[in-house]
């Protein structure tokens, strides 16, 4: 099983991730607020922090979600998403371990494949957490 991506500092409310998304210059926070929403939901051992300018969600301090908004897209990022069913393909990425769904406004939003996966993530990062010990 690929090692934990551990980030100290995270709390369950963190003033700097409601910061980040009160920011009104950038529509497309709205899109990934949804899903950072989803993953807050999962449990209540789910914590948060800033992590590179991007609100991230964690259980304890292993991390398994981001959201960012970029010029084009928002994102939702998952630390191990090479690991987790994509049966309707919307998961973007080659690298060893992360993968992202791409949200755009105007384009449909993949609502339940993505409320999926953040469910299959928060699942997978508990059960790295409770098999390492």
């Amino acid at each position: 099983m690929e090692p934990l991506f551990r980030l100290s500092g995270a709390m369950s409310k963190d003033p700097a991730v409601a910061a980040w998304f009160a920011d009104g210059a950038d529509e497309l926070r709205r899109l990934a607020r949804r899903a950072f929403e989803r993953a807050r939901a999962c449990g209540p051992d789910v914590l948060e922090l800033m992590h590179d300018h991007q609100p991230t969600a964690c259980v304890g301090d292993a991390a398994f979600l981001y959201v960012a908004a970029y010029k084009a897209h928002a994102a939702v990022g998952f630390f191990h998403g090479a690991d987790l069913p994509d049966p309707t393909g919307v998961l973007e990425g080659t690298g060893r371990r992360m993968r992202h769904v791409k949200l755009r406004w105007g384009a449909p939003i993949p609502d339940a494949a993505l409320e999926a996966l953040i469910a299959a993530a928060y699942a997978d990062i508990w059960v790295r957490l409770h098999s390492s010990g």
